[in-house]
């Protein structure tokens, strides 16, 4: 007998995909398969986290408790508050005298670690450790070496006969902010040192015995040839202290919190107290805002001197 051929159900045509709806959906399907599609997530955290906290803040900073719109009573409020400008005059002084002492002696430690030595590695992770430590175990160690009755710093005052009574470091108005000045320093200055170290080992060793052969001193060396090639690092280095000492909270927030009476009182602690201390969201709002600005000139600044360092 003859098989009848068996044939095949016909072919059902495929049917295509929905056509993507919307303009967002459009160009999902156009980029799903370009670096754009991976780096969605990435946006979604940026916007979650910092566009939405920025866009909310500035609506706080122009209304009221009630979210009716008061314009810029919040600004001139915070502006003309006592507070306000103590807060901005211990800010200055905290961040320039910092920046000051930061730089010279985290210069001086990176071209002293630039030379050849024994026990030079030790050297220079014993360096490391002021800046490694988290800051609230710096703080607290400071605070009791800085206690008025048992702290050792006015127990070796007073034990080689430098002062009589011990030294109220933290609860003298006059002293306070110096004494945490000098915390800060202690924090940062090995940054500095380490970013000096490895601008140091850029520069080409051929100036340095052309130099000696001339009969150059180490001083005339320093002066000359290191402080002139590290003056972009320097300059970079200087906007980044910047930036971290406005943003400074953690050293003075843990050791006074901003007292006594102010004297220790920085812009970045005045706006947590009158958030989250007061209640006073709109004004503390508006003072971010203030702060955002003039911390924004600041790393636009580095961002623009960084590429430029780069491109010469």
């Amino acid at each position: 007998m003859a098989q009848t051929p068996v044939q095949s159900p016909p072919r059902q045509p495929e049917r295509s995909a929905p056509a993507p709806r919307g303009r967002i959906g459009r160009y999902i399907a156009a980029h799903k398969d370009g670096p754009t599609f991976f780096i969605l997530p990435a946006i979604a955290l940026l916007a979650t986290f910092i566009v939405y906290p920025i866009i909310s803040t500035l609506i706080m900073s122009v209304t009221d408790a009630n979210g009716a719109f008061v314009g810029a009573a919040n600004y001139v409020n915070i502006i003309e508050s006592d507070r306000t400008a103590r807060a901005t005059v211990n800010t200055i002084y905290f961040v320039t005298a910092s920046i000051i002492l930061q730089l010279i002696l985290g210069t001086a430690a990176g071209i002293v670690l630039n030379e050849q030595f024994r026990g030079q590695a030790i050297v220079r992770a014993l360096t490391l450790i002021p800046w490694v430590i988290p800051g609230i175990v710096g703080a607290m160690t400071w605070a009791w070496m800085f206690h008025t009755d048992y702290g050792v710093i006015n127990y070796i005052l007073m034990s080689n006969g430098l002062v009589e009574d011990p030294v109220r470091w933290l609860t003298n108005p006059s002293i306070v902010l110096p004494a945490l000045t000098a915390v800060n320093v202690w924090k940062m200055f090995p940054f500095v040192s380490i970013m000096v170290l490895a601008g140091l080992q850029s520069i080409p060793v051929s100036l340095y015995e052309a130099a000696r052969v001339d009969g150059a001193t180490f001083r005339d060396e320093v002066l000359h040839i290191t402080l002139p090639q590290l003056r972009p690092i320097l300059a970079s280095i200087t906007l980044l202290l910047i930036i971290a000492g406005v943003n400074s909270i953690t050293i003075i927030y843990a050791m006074t919190k901003g007292g006594p009476a102010d004297r220790s009182l920085i812009t970045s602690i005045q706006i947590f107290v009158e958030a989250f201390q007061y209640f006073n969201f709109n004004q503390a709002s508006a003072l971010s805002v203030m702060f955002f600005i003039v911390s924004t000139v600041f790393i636009v600044a580095h961002i623009w001197l960084d590429g430029r360092r780069k491109g010469q």
